[in-house]
């Protein structure tokens, strides 16, 4: 399943060919990256959980059977290097509380989102995002930033399909009242209307 060039650097490094795996690194060190700095929320945790991620796969390339993606068993790495290092520094991330009857009076924030600028779209997303639980902001980040298949993340998070779709769920609603009390504040102080 993976692609015939990541397989070709696979099989290199395999044989023997050390160098050939920089390659590899050269190709998905961004992907990596990013889920580290999305996770983790420090540059330098996340460089150094990157270069982590990479070392491991090197050492466990063998063990890559080619039933998914190189991209997606090494993305699947990458998270479970987050998710210890958060395990081990025990971070606990300020969430707010979202009461039952937000949650059931959430509406659509289209018509806001649409005279708002892109870019401030963007910044406001992202704080937005940031307010998640670690969990719910890494599974919306995967499937809609990173565009990973259900497949892929049920495969990476090793939650059965059905789980996932709850926690999707869960974390659009929940995503969808932190906007709520987010962008409308905003959208009032900067055009002075709901």
């Amino acid at each position: 399943m993976t692609t015939i060039n990541d397989q070709t650097y696979i099989d290199k490094v395999l044989k023997g060919d050390t160098n050939a795996f920089a390659f590899l690194v050269e190709k998905y060190k961004v992907m990596v990256f990013s889920l580290a700095m999305k996770m983790l929320k420090s540059r330098e945790e996340a460089e150094e959980i990157s270069q982590d991620t990479f070392i491991k796969a090197y050492k466990n390339l063998s063990k890559f059977k080619g039933d998914s993606k190189f991209s997606t068993w090494l993305y699947k790495i990458a998270y479970r290097n987050c998710l210890d290092n958060l395990k081990k520094n025990k971070e606990k991330y300020q969430l707010d509380t979202i009461d039952e009857i937000t949650i059931k009076k959430i509406h659509s924030t289209d018509t806001i989102l649409e005279e708002i600028s892109q870019k401030e779209r963007a910044i406001l997303m992202k704080d937005c995002l940031n307010k998640l639980p670690e969990e719910e902001r890494t599974l919306l980040w995967m499937f809609y930033y990173d565009e990973l298949s259900l497949k892929e993340i049920i495969e990476i998070t090793e939650l059965s399909e059905s789980n996932l779709k709850v926690r999707l769920h869960r974390a659009r609603k929940r995503l969808l009242t932190i906007v709520e009390k987010n962008i409308e504040p905003e959208f009032i102080s900067h055009y002075g209307r709901k």
